[in-house]
């Protein structure tokens, strides 16, 4: 048997299967209305019969609704299985777990490679540009047609973590808790520069014609360069020191310029594999929404957070520079001046922003033990404290 799939079978949410759930139409915060609209989504776990331990897991810019166990006759676990099953961090024996593909991804969900029913072809660029809140927003559709009026609470990394502060924002009444991990309130001027480094790349292939690559050749050089600059920024000097080293592999040919180091192999590879999964409109549109996210809309962040009565944990890590420390402690520095109960660790990580996917001990145990003191309040009062 496999190794991964003995593993979720064993100690993992097991086998699963990915649910759609579809409605009419979506209000955009840029006043488009697109409909029908669809999210591909999975659940781990049962729902108690008060509805008061379902968790919702937001996934990374290239995630999707797959976050634990695995699916009939395949033996690929989910982006974040080793959190998810019963007696890990998010423990199926106790919470009912959801996660979701966003709106305008590929795995499921609507987004630009999928048909416009107006004229029975995929959208392409005549898709809507969308936002953060626009992905929250149907994300609470998909929590009400679930019928939970409360999550537990929201959980998400990077982009994952941007969907967790507009949720805080815009809905404070319908959660308990948010953890952010490897984060930011908006985008700096870097993390923008390398999203526009990779549209460019995916926009400069010959194959993209204009989005209208559909039936024809991917633009496929252009995502791969577009994710191998992404996997520069997710790794530290450390851990690709610690992985790669100088190490040179054997290489023939006589073209001057071969991969020959053992990083070049390592992006080549994650390059090429993410282009047979992943659709480069997608990667376009969730990366100008990451780029354009403000979870304060402009406003002071504490002035947009004062009188949330949710728990917050924040979680960054010393080696992420990417996502650095200084933008998790703004998060916290906002949350404690209007009056929410935060909590804030930094975790001593070698594995700069991949740490939040890799970091698995520390990690859950920092989860399980905020998880824990926030369900015990509802167990022992029976209330939400509003």
């Amino acid at each position: 048997m496999n190794k991964d799939k003995k593993n979720a079978q064993e100690g993992g949410a097991g086998v699963v299967k990915t649910s759609s759930f579809t409605f009419d139409a979506l209000k955009l915060e840029s006043g488009d209305k697109l409909g029908p609209v669809s999210l591909a989504y999975e659940t781990y776990g049962c729902l108690n019969k008060d509805k008061t331990n379902a968790i919702l897991i937001t996934h990374a810019l290239s995630g999707d609704a797959h976050a634990a166990g695995i699916h009939e006759n395949k033996d690929n676990p989910g982006w974040w299985d080793k959190f998810i099953g019963p007696g890990r961090a998010f423990d199926t024996d106790k919470y009912f777990v959801i996660c979701s593909n966003v709106l305008g991804g590929c795995k499921g969900s609507t987004g630009p490679s999928s048909l416009n029913p107006k004229t029975g072809f995929p959208y392409a660029l005549d898709f809507p540009l969308f936002t953060i809140n626009d992905i929250v927003n149907a994300q609470k559709r998909l929590i009400d047609y679930l019928g939970i009026e409360k999550l537990l609470a929201v959980v998400g990394g990077s982009m994952g973590g941007m969907q967790a502060l507009s949720w805080l924002v815009n809905y404070p009444k319908s959660l308990r808790s948010v953890i952010p991990i490897a984060t930011t309130v908006k985008h700096s001027p870097q993390q923008i520069a390398f999203n526009e480094v990779g549209r460019q790349a995916i926009m400069a292939d010959a194959h993209w014609k204009s989005g209208n690559y559909y039936g024809g050749p991917l633009p496929s050089k252009g995502l791969a360069v577009a994710r191998m600059i992404g996997h520069v920024t997710y790794m530290s000097d450390k851990s690709m020191a610690e992985k790669f080293g100088r190490a040179k592999k054997a290489v023939e040919g006589p073209f001057k310029f071969t991969a020959d180091f053992e990083v070049e192999g390592y992006l080549h590879y994650r390059g090429d594999s993410f282009v047979r999964r992943f659709d480069a409109n997608s990667y376009l549109y969730i990366t100008k929404a990451m780029d354009n996210f403000d979870a304060s809309k402009g406003r002071p962040l504490p002035a947009a957070l004062r009188g949330v009565a949710a728990k917050v944990l924040v979680i960054s890590f010393k080696s992420d520079w990417l996502y650095p420390a200084y933008q998790s402690k703004e998060i916290v520095k906002a949350c404690k001046l209007a009056g929410i109960e935060t909590t804030y660790c930094e975790v001593d990580s070698s594995y700069g922003h991949d740490a939040f996917l890799l970091e698995v001990e520390e990690e859950s145990h920092l989860l399980r033990h905020f998880l824990k003191k926030v369900f015990y309040a509802y167990e022992v009062t029976g209330e939400y404290g509003e």
